[in-house]
């Protein structure tokens, strides 16, 4: 009894061996190096790897800590580890690649469906595989485990959940290079840089070590509904419309007669459906709306988002429409700032082959008008090294090829600083993997907001000069994206290209291909009497206009010594660019690009890659 008691009690240490969720089935190590195996176990206990027959032991220390080095392995696989008694099995080498950021970065397939639609029919490639962090936040301390996740191949079904700028990324190296690919996305939405930079990082700014209160948007105080569209019934098939009146879809009330309403407001439309086409599910597209919306047909809920960001696309099941008139119904909540439905999107419902245009012409009703309320602000989760110490000190022991950064949106609101932001977060990173020249790849913000027709300052301009100036971190690399934007979505769904950009970046700085990765990026200037010539580095085969728009090239601007800056014709010149205007006799400063939503920007390479924006007056 004695003997079978201790051969329990020695199988439940030995078997007691826990593996950090990154170290499981399916997963891809870093090739061509040594690669460390980690995890816990009860403190003295001896642990076993076996990797291609060959044994590695470790003994854990005091706190239960344990490591073990596998040797450099070329890419291939797949292979199985031992660890104990744990199995993992599908193993390949390959490279890692460590994608982060905030939404853009977490966007994935699922949201750019329609736009990607043979690109996510031929995903199928196990070699690719994907590692999602979920959201986990620690405000002190450092954690020592990742939260609950699995590495998934790439399938048609599993590529929906994929980040889209990390896909078409992994592809494209994948493609070049046929050796397996691993993504680990470790990223957030609305999350600040200085969240992802660990406490020794941020030593150089006092004031992001201190602030342990960040605000995030006011908070809203809870109260009871008093939604008269909710006590009437309005989106009941019943309902007999009294007192609406006209609105026009796309559009916000603001702009059509309800000034500063923060509130509910109610939206319908009758359309007419062909007994053809009775009873067939449809697709309901209603753009986007800002904010929070519930949509219901022939009274019944099809679907409702809670935030303004996501495209709406709703299912209508079978049988829900019927010949003749069908009511469409849509219940807007805004909070704060212009409610309504965003231009130039997607407004329409699909049934069969047929397509109904729900643009133009609607009725609409208040339902609710919120009181003033005195903003309060709430702390915030993203406060200084939280998003570093839950989801990025974690897995320090699993080797990398490379990062690739997709961030800068939520730092608009103080952009001069995100300029050494940036190199102290590849630093901090290089430092904490303990792989210095670690190559870091980026990308730069698109366009956003509202085009100014005459030039302007502009906070999104100079945090994509910090990211331009970040040009300056070792083995660096970032991808223009200022052609790839959406005035009117912080989200634009054009994810392939930059995916793509990013692709050649890396081949060029992390696989030491010899190619054209880069768009023309601002070197000097020379004042040549009432004109400035520009030169840049990066050009390629040489400086071209992109002619999608203009045969000339546009959103150059000129200035004397007191900076005032008026719109400058521009050429090419010898693979330079000569800048002048006749208002401006002696000029010093040039800009380009300079505006949050620079639409129309069109120098280029021959090579098709766009130009970085820029200034001379800093």
């Amino acid at each position: 009894m004695k003997k079978f008691l201790f051969l329990l009690l020695s199988f439940s240490a030995f078997s007691d061996v826990k593996l950090p969720p990154l170290v499981s089935n399916g997963m891809v190590l870093q090739r061509d190096i040594p690669i460390k195996i980690w995890g816990w176990a009860n403190a003295g206990e001896k642990v076993t790897v076996t990797f291609k027959g060959k044994k590695l032991r470790a003994l854990t220390d005091a706190s239960g800590n344990w490591a073990c080095a596998l040797p450099a392995t070329p890419a291939g696989g797949p292979y199985e580890i031992q660890v104990n008694e744990i199995r993992l099995k599908d193993v390949l080498f390959g490279d890692v690649w460590l994608c982060s950021g905030q939404s853009n970065m977490v966007i994935n397939m699922e949201r750019v469906k329609e736009k990607y639609p043979a690109d996510i029919a031929s995903a199928n490639n196990p070699q690719i595989r994907n590692f999602f962090i979920p959201t986990a936040i620690s405000k002190v301390d450092i954690k020592q485990d990742l939260p609950a996740s699995s590495w998934l191949p790439v399938t048609p079904e599993n590529v929906l959940q994929m980040g889209a700028v990390s896909y078409f990324f992994a592809r494209d190296l994948y493609a070049k290079y046929q050796v397996p690919i691993g993504i680990i996305n470790s990223s957030v939405g609305g999350t600040p840089i200085e969240s992802w930079i660990s406490e020794e990082g941020l030593k150089e700014f006092p004031a992001y070590v201190k602030d342990t209160t960040r605000l995030s948007p006011p908070s809203v105080i809870e109260k009871k509904s008093t939604d008269r569209g909710l006590s009437e019934k309005w989106a009941s098939e019943n309902y007999q419309p009294k007192g609406w009146k006209r609105f026009a879809i796309p559009g916000f009330w603001e702009d059509q007669g309800l000034k500063d309403l923060n509130g509910v407001v109610w939206f319908r439309r009758e359309i007419e459906i062909p007994s053809s086409l009775a009873g067939l599910p449809a697709k309901l597209f209603m753009g986007r709306i800002v904010d929070a919306d519930q949509v219901f047909v022939n009274g019944e809920q099809v679907g409702n988002v809670t935030y303004q960001y996501p495209p709406r696309r709703y299912t209508v099941k079978k049988d829900l429409l019927k010949a003749g008139k069908n009511v469409v119904v849509i219940r807007v909540t805004n909070t704060a700032g212009k409610g309504g439905f965003v231009p130039d999107k997607r407004y329409e419902m699909i049934v069969g082959d047929r397509t109904i245009d729900l643009q133009g012409d609607w009725e609409y009703k208040v339902g609710e008008v919120f009181p003033p309320v005195v903003e309060k602000p709430a702390p915030s989760n993203f406060t200084p090294t939280a998003l570093y110490n839950a989801m990025i000190a974690p897995f320090l022991p699993y080797s990398l090829k490379g990062i690739v950064w997709y961030q800068g949106e939520t730092n608009v609101w103080k952009p001069e600083v995100y300029a050494s932001l940036l190199p102290a977060l590849a630093k901090d990173w290089r430092t904490k993997f303990k792989q210095p020249e670690l190559p870091f790849l980026y990308v730069q913000l698109p366009g956003f907001q509202d085009r100014n027709f005459l030039p302007s300052e502009s906070n999104m301009a100079v945090l994509r000069e910090g990211q331009l100036k970040s040009l300056s971190i070792p083995r660096s690399g970032m991808a223009v994206t200022l052609d790839l934007g959406e005035w009117n979505d912080i989200h634009p769904l054009t994810k392939k290209p930059i995916g793509e950009r990013l692709a050649l970046a890396a081949r060029k700085i992390a696989y030491g291909d010899n190619i054209v990765s880069s768009g023309p990026i601002y070197e000097s200037n020379a004042i040549e009497g009432n004109r400035i010539r520009i030169r840049f580095r990066e050009t390629g085969s040489g400086l071209a206009i992109n002619k999608t728009d203009e045969d000339e090239l546009t959103y150059f601007a000129i200035a004397g010594k007191d900076k005032k800056f008026v719109w400058a014709k521009a050429i090419i010149e010898r693979n330079t660019v000569v800048v002048w205007s006749d208002e401006v006799a002696e000029p010093m400063f040039v800009r380009y690009g300079w505006a949050d939503n620079p639409e129309g920007a069109n120098l280029i390479n021959v090579e098709g890659l766009p130009a970085s924006p820029f200034r001379t007056d800093f």
